[in-house]
């Protein structure tokens, strides 16, 4: 029989849903796929249930409903200054992911280079194959995971069609400042290309830092496709409603991209994402107040028992150095072992780059009940000390 895509054959499952299972088989603690255990805002919830039930259920426009897009551009100039006419530069999807999808699709032809930098969230690289494209890996390393002029400097040419980025970064926790959106905005436009950014946990940012969209920065407003999530701003993650914000000359292939993809999203949970848009200024400083204080408690339950937790400026995670406690393999191997020996998921890092990975550095979601985040730690507690391992 003739082969499929050379891309996805013999691909293995992605690793959140292999460490979710094996969560799930062995009755562990997941702290590794990065969703809530807890549902978002009980008011954007009823708005769903009550427009499934009150108003039309048949295909919305493919663009989404005026009412959601409306909220995206208001949401953008309301948090970063921009401009946004609705109606040519914003669309609805079926998630984040779908917008990914659709933008590589659209933008990105058979040779165009693509700008990638690791870690990387795991469906970026496939993607970019899939559509023919050559991935030009920018690699970042723990723990301060920098970006620097010469290592943006080796992967972009005149043959590099765009940039991926991911700003709050998963794994990394990392925001990237405003020298740094700069000098990839410097590469994007001195070599004629597109960004493609990935900004899902835009309103997650701890200890004082903003949110800075690419899109802001000198050059980018016509060069830039800004993709955000309701999933993670309203923790509604399986409602899968993302939106794009780029100029009409981009969203109109993404559009096409889009329409032969999912076509459209439904229409009860984009009202009541539009809703949710417009909650006040309270709702989104108190987002960040929570998550700010899970991570400071995983982290510190993490650090006590020995391992090395590294900086988190934004998202759901925290990353931790593991090597120096001797816990044996590498660290996929020494995931599956915790799932089932301490009953306490993480993901490895290894899992967000392309080739020779940084060894012992695992990611662990706090995005949890404070009563889960503490059995995990206790959990691993009991697992090291088991081991012979000296806990403080």
């Amino acid at each position: 029989m003739k082969s499929a895509s050379r891309v996805f054959s013999g691909m293995p499952t992605t690793i959140f849903e292999v460490m979710s299972s094996l969560a799930r088989q062995h009755d562990a603690i997941n702290l590794g796929q990065g969703f809530p255990d807890v549902d978002g805002p009980e008011d954007i919830r009823q708005v769903a249930a009550e427009a499934l039930l009150r108003e039309s259920n048949q295909y919305p426009s493919m663009m989404g409903i005026p009412e959601l897009r409306q909220a995206v551009a208001q949401s953008n100039r309301r948090f970063y200054g921009l401009d946004v006419d609705w109606r040519t530069e914003v669309m609805v999807t079926s998630g984040a992911t779908e917008a990914i999808a659709d933008s590589i699709m659209a933008l990105v032809e058979p040779g165009d280079e693509v700008v990638l930098i690791e870690p990387l969230y795991d469906c970026y690289l496939p993607m970019v194959e899939r559509a023919g494209g050559i991935p030009r890996l920018v690699r970042l390393a723990p723990p301060d995971w920098r970006l620097d002029r010469e290592k943006l400097d080796a992967a972009f040419s005149p043959r590099t069609k765009a940039i991926l980025i991911n700003n709050p970064t998963n794994p990394a926790a990392k925001v990237y400042t405003a020298d740094e959106l700069a000098l990839i905005a410097e590469f994007v436009v001195a070599n004629d290309a597109y960004a493609i950014c990935d900004e899902v946990y835009e309103h997650i940012v701890f200890d004082g830092r903003r949110h800075i969209p690419l899109m802001t920065m000198p050059g980018m407003r016509d060069r830039t496709v800004r993709i955000g999530s309701a999933g993670k701003t309203f923790s509604l993650t399986g409602w899968k409603v993302g939106y794009i914000t780029a100029p009409p000359q981009l969203l109109d292939p993404i559009a096409k991209a889009h329409q032969f993809t999912t076509f459209t999203t439904p229409p009860d949970l984009q009202r009541a994402v539009a809703y949710g848009l417009g909650k006040d200024d309270s709702y989104y400083s108190g987002l960040i107040a929570d998550q700010q204080q899970k991570r400071d408690r995983l982290a510190a339950g993490l650090a006590s028992l020995g391992f090395d937790v590294l900086p988190c400026a934004g998202t759901y995670f925290v990353t931790a150095e593991v090597s120096h406690l001797g816990l044996g393999g590498d660290d996929l191997e020494l995931c599956k072992r915790m799932v089932v020996e301490a009953g306490v998921a993480a993901v490895p890092i290894s899992a967000f780059y392309a080739s020779n990975p940084p060894s012992g550095v695992l990611r662990f979601c706090f995005c949890k009940r404070e009563s889960v985040l503490d059995e995990g730690v206790a959990r691993l507690s009991g697992w090291l000390k088991a081991r012979g391992r000296a806990v403080a």
